[in-house]
């Protein structure tokens, strides 16, 4: 026990020491250099924060969990779904990221304050955000104390409110830059751990052919699609595809990384890495709970999100447990502190409204409402942690779905000159109205996870309102040429590829049917692999093409706002 509390008290000491280097390592000072680390992150440390932001509690505790339940099944819709969802990193991204530059904004409302000049839309939007990223701030400690627990007996409430406290204390300290520094570790030990944790437990059992094999005699359908208890049919997994992508930009902590970027090829190169990243990666958590239905049969709900501690545990000793103490809280910690810093920053910028000059500000901005807002939010995800009401992906599932309402109105605010502020404010309200409904079933989901339904539904109501209107809202000078633009021949051929692509990933022809299997994995799984590194390819390409394109930073004309020396 000392050994493994050693371990894991060493590590939190290394993350604390790297955020306080974050806040030496300040600039100007202003609210650009603390909410979005003077807008300087390049390609490494861009790719390492936006991975280790958007891979969380819910990547590590939550996909064993859920691979526990449902099988390998998981494993495609969260990797190639998320690999995709990297699309958005430059259709949204690069435009946020322009006129991030250009207009001085910090937080996601502010693209819409800037486009529309309404304050009802940008209070809307900023509780919509607040109150659908609290959950997934919540999975968090709940993952903190479901892990301290099964690894080093630490009480469940003591575990999840020593990281709340640790997150908080550096991200008051230092801001964007401790974030995105502790992220890069963060990022990295999350992966060696996976992966060591993979290994030694697929040993332990056996060695990956005879464990698996052994499984697929017992439970095949861990290893067919729609899943085990077919929980993933396809209708659901069509949707998971497509919610990634309609809700991972929105995450607040996300979005506002469009804004930190240093410059477009950033955020193109963070494109093309992702879904690599996330074929890799998002394999040894799935894989790692599909062998906790050998060890430890009949979990049930919320129990089975500790299979992957309990498995470290039994496989790995004192020291491989201890080290998995240290990847898990790694995954929580590098979004949590993301999720408060910007959460923050929305509290006191857009519900608030305390907004000091950019970039003359040459003080911290230290005004009460910020360490305020950081300390209650911090407070208010430890509190629902502590009494969980459903599994990590239940929670985090209604989560995505409250998120993904808001991507009509932020792609229309980009590319739709006809979108009014009402339109936007109606598209939100009626959007998040659907979800609630769902939430209580009160609303049919024709076989689709509610986001889809409810996305749909908030899009038809912001276009349905722009052409009654008969004119969109003006546009700020420097705003039209923000968005991407392809010649239509191009851009045609780029949306026939992308959308193969979404066809080719609900691979119906091998539905219900035992697949072969590859060392004890299901063929399917390589498939998908492949296909997330054809993405990849692709990806490369249709990079080049948006920077070479009108507005890129392959052309002459160089972003207003945007020094050479910045690239």
């Amino acid at each position: 026990m000392f050994l493994k509390a050693a371990i894991v008290l060493g590590y939190l000491a290394a993350v604390v020491a790297v955020g306080l280097a974050g806040r030496r390592a300040r600039r100007e000072g202003g609210a650009a250099d603390f909410f979005l680390a003077g807008r300087t992150l390049g390609p490494l440390v861009l790719v390492a924060t936006m991975a280790a932001t958007n891979f969380s509690g819910f990547t590590v505790v939550g996909f064993s969990g859920a691979g526990y339940r449902l099988g390998f099944s998981f494993y495609p819709v969260m990797a190639f779904g998320t690999g995709f969802m990297a699309l958005t990193f430059v259709i949204v991204g690069i435009p946020v990221h322009r006129l991030g530059k250009r207009l001085g904004l910090i937080t996601p409302p502010e693209l819409l304050t800037a486009r529309h000049g309404s304050r009802p839309l940008t209070v809307l939007f900023a509780l919509a955000m607040a109150v659908f990223t609290l959950p997934y701030l919540a999975i968090q400690p709940m993952a903190a104390g479901y892990a301290l627990q099964a690894l080093l007996g630490i009480p469940y409430a003591l575990g999840a409110g020593l990281v709340t406290a640790l997150v908080l204390g550096y991200v008051l300290l230092g801001g964007m830059r401790s974030v995105a520094w502790t992220d890069v570790l963060q990022g990295f030990t999350m992966l060696a751990v996976l992966l060591v944790g993979f290994l030694v437990v697929a040993g332990g059992s056996g060695g990956p052919a005879a464990s698996y094999g052994r499984l697929y005699r017992e439970v095949p359908e861990l290893f067919m699609r729609p899943g085990a208890g077919g929980g993933l049919l396809i209708g659901v997994w069509a949707s998971y595809m497509l919610l990634w992508f309609l809700a991972d930009p929105m995450f607040p902590q996300l979005f506002q990384r469009f804004y930190a970027a240093r410059s477009e090829r950033s955020l193109v190169r963070t494109m093309v890495l992702y879904p690599l990243v996330t074929t890799v990666l998002f394999f040894f958590p799935v894989a790692i709970g599909v062998l906790g239905r050998l060890h430890f049969p009949g979990l049930e709900g919320k129990e089975t999100d500790t299979i992957l501690p309990l498995l470290m545990e039994r496989f790995g000793g004192s020291g491989l447990a201890a080290l998995a103490s240290a990847g898990l809280v790694a995954a929580i910690m590098s979004t949590m502190d993301s999720q408060l810093l910007t959460l923050g920053s929305i509290v006191e910028r857009d519900i608030f409204g305390h907004r000091r000059a950019e970039p003359s500000a040459r003080k911290r901005p230290e005004l009460a409402t910020t360490r305020i807002a950081l300390s209650v939010l911090a407070v208010v995800g430890f509190l629902l942690a502590l009494r969980p009401p459903a599994t990590i992906l239940t929670i985090a599932t209604e989560t995505f779905a409250g998120l993904a309402v808001l991507f009509p109105a932020i792609v229309a605010a980009i590319y739709w000159p006809r979108v009014t502020a009402w339109g936007s404010f109606a598209s939100i309200a009626t959007g998040e109205l659907a979800v609630v409904l769902y939430h209580f079933k009160l609303l049919p989901t024709f076989g689709l996870l509610p986001a889809l339904p409810a996305t749909a539904l908030a899009g038809v109501v912001l276009i349905a309102v722009g052409l009654v209107a008969g004119r969109g809202d003006t546009r700020p000078a420097g705003w039209v040429d923000a968005a991407i633009r392809m010649p239509l021949r191009g851009r045609v051929a780029w949306e026939l590829l992308f959308v193969a692509f979404l066809v080719l990933s609900v691979d119906w022809w091998r539905w219900g049917r035992l697949p072969v299997l590859l060392g004890g994995i299901p063929g399917w799984v390589a498939y998908f692999a492949a296909l997330g590194v054809l993405l990849a390819i692709a990806f490369v390409f249709f990079g080049r093409a948006v920077l070479a394109g009108p507005g890129g930073e392959g052309t002459a004309r160089a972003i207003p706002g945007e020094s050479p020396t910045s690239r």
